[in-house]
C-alpha cells in the first residue's frame, strides 16, 4: 500500500491497487474543497448604508427647521440636537420619510417595504459606526467562507425576519437599523457550527465562546429603548438559514471530477443524514415561519395581546429604570407652512415643514418626539 496523508488538512488520499490493475481512491480529507472567496459584498454593504446616512442627513438638513443644529458647520449635513437625537443623526420624521419600520403605515398605509428599507437606515453617527463594525468584523470572514450569494441572502432574510417580530411587539414607535441582520449572521455562525460538527478540532470552546458572545449581545437588548425583538428575529432566522446555506461537504468525500482517469472513487458521502435532516426542517420552519408572521403583520395583529411575559424579552424593569409606556401629549403650533409640537412628557420640541397637518400626522409625530 502507498498511502499520502497532508497532516494540516488541505489534501489526502489513499491509493490501494485492485486485483493488480484498478486502483481505487480513497478521499481521507476534501478541506480542499472550501474555497475562500475574495469579499466584496460585505463591504459594498458597508458602502451602502453609509450612502443611505449620508442621503439622510441631506434630506433632513436640520439648519432649514432649527438654529440650535449640532456641528452646524457642515451646513445641511449638520445633526439634530442632543435632546432631540443623542446619537448626532436625523430627526424622525426624516428617517420616517426615507422609509423608516412604522407598523401603522405598514398595516393600515400598505407600505410593506418598510420593513426591508428600515435595516439600511440608522438613527445617528454612534448607531451606524457601531453597526457598520460589527458587520465587517463578522460579514468578511462569512463571506470568504461561503461566498456572496449566500452571505447576501441570510443578511436581507435575517434583516427581514427581524422587522417582522419588531413589528409584532413594537407598535407605538419608529425602528431603524441593521441590527437583525448583523444578529442573522452571528446566528448563522452557531448553525453552521452545529451541522457542520464532525469536521470542527476543539468545537467545544469554539462553540461555548459563541454561545457567550450571542449571549452578551441579546442580553444588552433587555435594556430600555432597544428594539431587541428584531435582534432576537433576526438571531433566530439567521440560525434556521444557517442549516440551509452553510452545510459543508465531510471530511473524506470527493468530487468525481477531482478523480483521474483509470480510478475507482470509493468513500464517504457528501454530507451526513443529519445534515439533510436539519436542513429540511429548518427551510419547513422557515417558510411557515415568513408566512404566517407577514400575514399577521399586515392583519395588525399585536403579539403583546397574546402573550402577556414577551414584554420582558425587549425590557427587563430594574430600579434604575421602567418600561411601561406613557401617556404621550404633545401641543401644536400650525404657522403658515410649518407645524411645531412640543412633547409635555420630555420637553422636546421639533419643527416640522408641512402645512393643515391632519389629526393622525400629529399624532404619529407626537409619537416619535416623545419616544
Amino acid at each position: 500500500d502507498i498511502e499520502s496523508r497532508n497532516s494540516s488538512h488541505r489534501v489526502g488520499k489513499s491509493v490501494h491497487p485492485v486485483d493488480g490493475d484498478v486502483p481505487v481512491v480513497y478521499a481521507v480529507d476534501e478541506d480542499q474543497s472550501r474555497r475562500s472567496w475574495l469579499s466584496w459584498l460585505v463591504p459594498l454593504f458597508v458602502l451602502g448604508n453609509v450612502v443611505v446616512f449620508v442621503i439622510t442627513m441631506y434630506v433632513n438638513n436640520c439648519p432649514k427647521t432649527s438654529n440650535n443644529c449640532v456641528a452646524g458647520f457642515l451646513g445641511r449635513f449638520a445633526f439634530q440636537t442632543v435632546k432631540e437625537n443623542p446619537l448626532l443623526g436625523p430627526s424622525s420624521l426624516t428617517l420616517d420619510k426615507m422609509g423608516a419600520l412604522q407598523v401603522s403605515k405598514v398595516v393600515k398605509g400598505h407600505q410593506g417595504w418598510r420593513l426591508i428599507t428600515c435595516i439600511w437606515l440608522h438613527a445617528g453617527v454612534f448607531h451606524i459606526l457601531a453597526n457598520m463594525l460589527s458587520l465587517l468584523f463578522i460579514g468578511i470572514r462569512l463571506e470568504q467562507e461561503f461566498g456572496f450569494a449566500k452571505i447576501g441572502i441570510v443578511y436581507i432574510l435575517a434583516g427581514l425576519g427581524g422587522s417582522i417580530l419588531s413589528s409584532l411587539f413594537i407598535q407605538s414607535s419608529i425602528s431603524v437599523g441593521a441590527s437583525g441582520a448583523l444578529f442573522g449572521l452571528l446566528g448563522a455562525m452557531l448553525s453552521e457550527l452545529l451541522t457542520n460538527w464532525t469536521i470542527y478540532a476543539n468545537k467545544f470552546a469554539a462553540l461555548l465562546t459563541l454561545i457567550l458572545i450571542i449571549a452578551i449581545n441579546l442580553a444588552v437588548g433587555i435594556l430600555p429603548h432597544v428594539d431587541n425583538f428584531a435582534h432576537i428575529g433576526g438571531f433566530v432566522s439567521g440560525f434556521l438559514l444557517g442549516f440551509v446555506f452553510f452545510i459543508r461537504p465531510q471530511y473524506g468525500w470527493v468530487s468525481r471530477k477531482n478523480v483521474p482517469h483509470g480510478y475507482i472513487l470509493s468513500g464517504k458521502s457528501k454530507h451526513k443524514a443529519y445534515q439533510y435532516t436539519l436542513l429540511v426542517v429548518s427551510l419547513l420552519l422557515l417558510i411557515i415561519g415568513y408566512s404566517v408572521g407577514l400575514v399577521m403583520v399586515f392583519l395588525g395583529v399585536n403579539g403583546n395581546d397574546h402573550c402577556s411575559w414577551c414584554h420582558y424579552m425587549s425590557c427587563v424593569p430594574t430600579s434604575r429604570w421602567s418600561c411601561k409606556s406613557e401617556n404621550i401629549t404633545c401641543s401644536s403650533l400650525q404657522m403658515d407652512n410649518q407645524l411645531t409640537l412640543t412633547c409635555l412628557n420630555n420637553g422636546r420640541t421639533s419643527t416640522y415643514p408641512m402645512a393643515n397637518a391632519t389629526q393622525s400626522q400629529i399624532a404619529s409625530l407626537c409619537s416619535q418626539l416623545c419616544g
